[in-house]
């Protein structure tokens, strides 16, 4: 938050939202305008693959790009001295390079054939990317869980990303070709199927569903997989703002602090109580106008905390560079709230499809998220730094968020997750979308499978090749790659 407006944000001017941008033609928010009936919607979903056969989704060739070059463009805005950090965590392994080369697929997605069935997009929807997390009412819920890319678009996109980083996530398994196949038809079998179950529901139906952690665990065929799960379900459980303050904080000269944990978690350094007072009345501002995107019940609800103290936060794989802090409040001197601030910058899809129709990158992702997940965090909200003009989202830190450890799973768990997150994507895309036009256009058949697993296995190859080119450009001195 005390960066000088000097080196704020450097993001490309094409790159940023205007709040006088149209809605895209095709937005989620207009799927269901004049559409008639389910069954003529689908039959719309049929009628669009005379444009875009599903058969072409299988397409992976790959025109000559350089993936250092387009990796670097997505550099542009972030804090410059992290950049090695995510380069250093992206050579770690092929999966890893997958998690942060989301501009480099979205760049390649938009060059293949795709479907013109629109949806809200996560986005970034590879398999690390869904977890548990909870409702408004404490339940724990299964589905995405992140949103920084969010952006109407083809939905093919999120399904051909998740399917692929099976592909990858099983090679670094040391999986056969075979079973590789296996998880991605069932991911994609799964998905057909519960795509066309929601478009068989009533409409608000469809919006109440949940997907609780109770139904992986139906999934799930062992009994030493469930035992597995429902650690991690009661894990999650325990997560929350009071939890965290047992070892997040500590006392500093009688106040209470976040702990620093260098290089992941630290405080701005602050020089002269001039600057204290200043950087202060800025943290203040930015609350403030978070405060004012709340809904009436949840801005009185916050208004019983006090702000104690911020502290720097360096997150991920693909957000490394990013701004990100966390914050704890306080209320009545005894009860803890910790808020996560992150940076929304353009979607790595902005490049390839219409912009945010949202003034505020931190809105987009909100908004998204409201869509996309059964439930959302009851203090998710935006806000924008005035003085450097970045956005920011803001949720609560870790709160009953969980996530299951795929590089210990075999192939039977690997399959068993893929239906878990199959599920979950088809019902964000029914409740941002029209179940009806998806399932029309996929059909009932396996026509649409087989296209998305051929994908898929080239999709890991071409993976692979730009990791191994990024690991040369590490070794040649053309980056700079810390590993931590």
């Amino acid at each position: 938050m005390s960066e000088p407006a000097a080196t704020r944000r450097n993001e490309p001017a094409a790159q940023r939202s205007d709040p006088k941008t149209p809605v895209a033609q095709g937005d989620p928010s207009t799927l269901f305008a004049g559409r008639g009936s389910s069954a003529a919607r689908s039959e719309q979903g049929r009628a669009a693959r005379a444009k875009a056969p599903r058969a072409k989704l299988a397409d992976c060739k790959i025109g000559d790009r350089d993936p250092i070059a387009l990796l670097d463009a997505s550099n542009v805005g972030r804090v410059t001295e992290l950049i090695p950090i995510r380069y250093g965590r992206m050579v770690a392994s092929p999966f890893a390079f997958y998690r942060g080369a989301a501009p480099l697929m979205a760049y390649d997605l938009s060059k293949l054939p795709h479907s013109d069935v629109i949806v809200q997009l996560g986005g970034d929807a590879h398999l690390a990317n869904f977890g548990l997390f909870a409702s408004p009412e404490r339940r724990v819920l299964f589905g995405p869980n992140d949103f920084d890319e969010t952006l109407p678009g083809p939905f093919d996109w999120d399904v051909r990303r998740l399917a692929a980083s099976f592909v990858i996530a099983a090679r670094e398994r040391g999986f056969a070709t075979r079973d590789q196949r296996s998880v991605v038809r069932r991911l994609c079998e799964t998905f057909r199927q519960r795509v066309a179950d929601f478009s068989r529901m009533d409409t608000l139906d469809v919006w109440y569903y949940q997907f609780k952690a109770a139904g992986m665990l139906a999934i799930a065929d062992s009994m030493e997989e469930r035992r597995k799960e429902r650690a991690v379900i009661e894990k999650a459980r325990q997560q929350s703002s009071r939890s965290l303050m047992t070892h997040k904080t500590e006392l500093v000269n009688g106040k209470l602090r976040i702990k620093d944990v260098p290089p992941l978690v630290y405080h701005v350094p602050l020089e002269s109580p001039h600057d204290r007072k200043q950087y202060d009345a800025l943290v203040r501002r930015f609350f403030a106008d978070y405060r004012l995107t709340l809904p009436d019940d949840r801005r009185a609800l916050f208004d019983r905390y006090e702000l104690v103290d911020v502290a720097i936060r360096v997150v991920g794989i693909g957000s490394v560079g990013t701004r990100c802090y966390e914050a704890l409040f306080m209320s009545d001197g005894q009860c803890p709230l910790f808020l996560q601030l992150k940076e929304a910058r353009a979607s790595v899809l902005e490049g390839y499809l219409p912009p945010s129709r949202f003034p505020n990158h931190g809105q987009r992702v909100v908004n998204g998220q409201r869509l996309l997940q059964s439930a959302s965090d009851i203090f998710l909200g935006w806000s924008r730094m005035h003085h450097t003009g970045n956005d920011f989202y803001v949720r609560q830190l870790r709160d009953m968020k969980g996530a299951f450890d795929f590089t210990t799973f075999d192939v039977e768990d690997l399959g068993e997750y893929a239906v878990s997150c199959a599920h979950a994507l088809a019902h964000s895309m029914a409740k941002a979308g029209d179940p009806a036009l998806i399932s029309g256009y996929v059909g009932k058949s396996s026509a649409f499978d087989e296209p998305i697993e051929q994908f898929a296995l080239a999709y890991a190859e071409q993976n692979e090749a730009d990791w191994t080119v990024l690991k040369a450009a590490a070794k040649a001195g053309r980056i700079q790659a810390i590993r931590q």
